[in-house]
């Protein structure tokens, strides 16, 4: 990992305060994600870096709704792999869709996240993409805040694959 990009991703993205996560946890530090997705050229190259972490033989990329989306699509941009955004519900009305994009079905999927706490978002969006008939295996996410996620994940038959761990930003 390149040590100056994981200073930038922390000067940018580092805000204190009192944060509740998904998880039902406190934290008095908290990575905003979406500061480090809302520069185009931090995210530009965090995904450049990212593309290499993308196991062979992925046909489509699952950005989650909503932080995985700019991931995704970055992804997508630099490896040429076509990208489907994952709704955290179907919507009910037009497609009804879940994931939009790229058809999934039959496809080796690789679900990209912003920041993986507990997993609890990766692993309901990867049963509900493999009902849809996706092959999923691994997740790939941008910080893996090392709270049990990456365990979580694996009792559900996904490896984590993550660009930073929480203790590079520290």
């Amino acid at each position: 990992m390149n040590d100056t990009l994981a200073q930038e991703i922390r000067r940018v993205s580092q805000i204190t305060g009192e944060f509740k996560l998904r998880s039902g946890r406190i934290e008095h530090e908290y990575f905003d994600k979406y500061l480090f997705e809302a520069d185009p050229n931090l995210l530009g190259r965090i995904a450049e870096r990212m593309v290499t972490l993308i196991p062979e033989g992925t046909e489509v990329l699952a950005g989650l709704e909503m932080g995985g989306i700019p991931v995704v699509t970055m992804l997508a941009h630099f490896s040429g792999i076509p990208a489907a955004f994952v709704r955290k519900e179907a919507k009910k009305y037009g497609t009804a869709r879940l994931a939009e994009g790229a058809d999934i079905v039959g496809k080796r999927v690789l679900v990209v996240e912003d920041v993986v706490t507990s997993g609890g978002q990766i692993v309901q969006s990867s049963s509900d993409l493999r009902k849809l008939g996706a092959e999923i295996d691994a997740a790939l996410c941008v910080i893996d805040r090392q709270q049990g996620g990456r365990e979580n994940l694996a009792r559900n038959g996904i490896g984590l694959i993550s660009f930073l761990r929480k203790a590079e930003l520290e």
